[in-house]
């Protein structure tokens, strides 16, 4: 959620509404839910109203190939993306997080999501794909009931 923060002299400043994609290994289903999260972001036009943040628990080394290759179908390219840890402090700051199918996550002023998603690492391309349109449209959805139904402009 948005907190305003006024002065006298001032007008309001809205903090931006942080976003968390995470799971074990940042290798797989967090990477795919962030790419498509930034998408949205820019598709509309949300600037500084968004933050983006993924990380994992236990980081994997680099994101599975078979995620490079299925986001890059959807013209999303994660090359260049290192897998990378992500703090109690910064799940604790975030307003909305999603985990992939793997947490028990339970943060007292954050509202949370188990995606219950099957991990993509060592799967086929067919069956990845099938994870990365469900991981997108979850993602839409979160957009949509945060900032509004996106009408293409």
């Amino acid at each position: 959620m948005t907190t305003p923060t006024d002065t006298a002299d001032e007008p309001a400043i809205d903090e931006p509404t942080v976003l968390t994609f995470m799971c074990v290994r940042n290798a797989g289903r967090s990477q795919m839910a962030t790419a498509f999260a930034e998408r949205e972001h820019d598709r509309r036009g949300l600037g500084d109203r968004v933050e983006i943040r993924t990380g994992g628990t236990m980081p994997a080394d680099a994101v599975h190939d078979v995620v490079r290759e299925a986001l890059a179908e959807v013209d999303l390219d994660v090359n260049g993306r290192e897998p990378r840890s992500i703090s109690d402090e910064a799940l604790a700051g975030s307003d909305f997080v999603a985990t992939m199918g793997c947490s028990t996550l339970e943060l007292a002023t954050v509202d949370t999501d188990d995606w219950d998603l099957d991990d993509p690492g060592e799967r086929p391309i067919e069956e990845v794909r099938e994870i990365r349109d469900e991981i997108e449209r979850r993602v839409i959805a979160v957009f949509d009931e945060r900032f509004g139904e996106y009408d293409g402009e």
